[in-house]
């Protein structure tokens, strides 16, 4: 059973057609990560299966239910967690989740024990009665994760939620996402952080120019690019130049070249052989290697390969 499906999902900005045709499924208790390029069209999906926005056509349901038929149902449904923290800065962080579950029905001692639970969950406690304008912005984007949260929602969707914060609060971000689906929640992420798809998505799909190019495990989609990624550190940042041209000759693709490391890679067929053949062309040059390594694709060889580009951080509203 799917907790969200779209069909052919089409909206067009003027002369540009943000989406052109998107399909989407997640199974109830599962982690969607949707992922695409600066521009390429996942915050208009996610606004349309939250229903703030309207396709030109296609259709959507979230939850069982229709978004364009029965968006009062989706809302209430969905949790909703943007790229910026939409929190009220003038009340306390225990003020904003007890409004919020409030404003969902729930009675004072409910609302109260609610916001208790979720300040700890995302540690909050400390701070639970200062005004939220005096938080920093990991401490602002955890109350708003907390608030999509407040009424125990079937469906998360995540915009970029660990967008602002550090290390040890993106792994604590994750921790409750991970919570989250083990107790049966669906939940929609979209990120800049490809190990972050990496950790927590079932399945991913990307998107680009608004049109779906890739679907699968990160296990499959690194697969489908095949090879190894060789990565060469060099002594001497003067031998970058006939450094890159063997990775050229040797790899697969263009390689990248990192001048402030020194480092050079490009992904290869065959791995070791390809290492050692390029060992010895550079030897054979008088190129003095440092260090050098293989490792498997990683999905941000899988972006770069999908789709010419890195990811970018945000993406046009």
């Amino acid at each position: 059973m799917f907790a969200v499906q779209a069909k052919a999902l089409v909206k067009t900005y003027g002369s540009t057609k943000a989406l052109d045709g998107v399909d989407l499924e997640i199974p109830t208790g599962k982690v969607l990560g949707l992922l695409g390029p600066n521009g390429a069209g996942k915050t208009t999906t996610v606004r349309i299966l939250t229903t703030l926005l309207r396709p030109d056509s296609g259709e959507a349901e979230v939850a069982g239910h229709d978004v364009l038929a029965q968006p009062d149902a989706v809302r209430r449904s969905i949790g909703l967690s943007g790229q910026y923290a939409a929190v009220d800065e003038n009340l306390t962080g225990f003020e904003n989740l007890y409004m919020v579950g409030r404003l969902y029905g729930s009675k004072k001692a409910a609302a109260k024990s609610r916001a208790r639970e979720l300040l700890a969950r995302f540690r909050l406690e400390d701070a639970a009665d200062r005004p939220a304008k005096t938080y920093s912005g990991g401490m602002r984007r955890r109350l708003d994760l907390a608030g999509a949260l407040v009424a125990e929602p079937t469906v998360v969707i995540l915009d970029e939620p660990t967008t602002g914060l550090d290390p040890r609060g993106r792994i604590d971000t994750w921790e409750v996402i991970k919570e989250l689906v083990a107790d049966g929640t669906t939940v929609l992420l979209t990120t800049q952080y490809l190990e972050e798809a990496d950790q927590l998505a079932d399945s991913i799909v990307v998107i680009d120019k608004g049109k779906v190019i890739a679907r699968g495990t990160a296990d499959e989609l690194k697969q489908e690019i095949g090879g190894e990624r060789l990565e060469l550190v060099v002594a001497s940042a003067d031998d970058l130049a006939a450094t890159t041209q063997v990775l050229a000759e040797v790899g697969s693709g263009t390689p990248s070249v990192d001048d402030h490391t020194r480092k050079v890679d490009v992904l290869v067929e065959g791995g070791p052989k390809a290492l050692i053949e390029a060992l010895r062309r550079l030897d054979a040059q008088g190129v003095a290697v440092q260090d050098v390594a293989l490792h498997r694709p990683t999905l941000d060889d899988v972006f770069l390969s999908l789709t010419g580009h890195a990811t970018d951080e945000g993406e046009k509203k």
